[in-house]
């Protein structure tokens, strides 16, 4: 499962928001073991340094937590993961939002597509 990289932003912050994603979703869950950073390294088809560098971010953000000789495993700290969730989905709807302005969308129309997008096409698409 290779990941699209976007070449405006550097690797090792995609893949740290890639793995962020997993444990805010869920699919991670606290105390679960993180794959090795070779392991990791060739999922997601980049350098293991650059692999590496994310995880020690997410560790100094206590998002991961490292057990010597033993692998690294996501932090059990449900307050800190879920305020990382927060942050992450106030940046989705801050983009959202300054994206809509700047197709001429005023605050109120903005919530208007939103509740239609939301009653109409979420709940067709089985999202």
């Amino acid at each position: 499962m290779a990941i699209s990289f976007d070449s405006n932003i550097p690797i090792y912050i995609q893949v740290m928001d890639y793995i962020k994603k997993e444990i805010v979703s869920g699919r991670l869950k606290p105390g679960d073991k993180v794959d090795s950073v070779r392991d990791l390294a060739m999922r997601f088809g980049v350098n293991p340094n650059t692999v590496q560098r994310s995880l020690a971010e997410l560790e100094r953000e206590g998002l991961l937590k490292s057990e010597r000789t033993v692998g690294r495993f996501i932090s059990e700290n449900e307050e800190l993961i879920n305020l990382t969730r927060e942050q992450m989905a106030f940046s989705c709807v801050s983009r959202y939002v300054r994206e809509m302005r700047t197709l001429g969308f005023n605050g109120e129309q903005v919530l208007e597509q939103t509740r239609y997008y939301v009653k109409e096409k979420m709940n067709d698409d089985g999202e």
